[in-house]
């Protein structure tokens, strides 16, 4: 029997880990109250709900794009379209390196489409 040095109770050896005064229970409380102090739960604003699903169908437009181009204009056209879709996903996120790419790709398939 040993005394545990958070509740001051006799227990058994098996309700201590090897080396330690406090027993399983205490110690698994302290820290599941630890953990639950650390995670905030948040729930997303409508312009961030409303970019994310902007963000996932401009995605797709960028993914099917590739096969669309040798059909004519409408590779470039789902590009831009692209492009243009998934900006505010990454500006709210405040993802700036992919804000920079976006633009890029959409500013490179408006001048393919003019050169075309």
């Amino acid at each position: 029997m040993r005394k545990c040095n958070k509740c001051h109770k006799e227990k058994s050896t098996d309700k201590f880990r090897y080396g330690k005064r406090t027993c399983k229970k205490c110690e698994y409380r302290f820290k599941q109250r630890f953990l639950r102090a650390l995670v905030h739960d948040r729930r997303l604003t409508a312009a961030e709900r409303l970019a994310n699903r902007l963000g996932y169908m401009g995605t797709a437009f960028i993914m099917m794009s590739p096969y669309l181009l040798s059909y004519g204009i409408i590779g470039g056209i789902t590009y831009v379209i692209g492009g243009i879709l998934s900006m505010p996903q990454v500006f709210v996120a405040k993802q700036w390196n992919l804000v920079a790419v976006n633009i890029n790709v959409t500013i490179g398939y408006l001048i393919y489409l003019y050169n075309a």
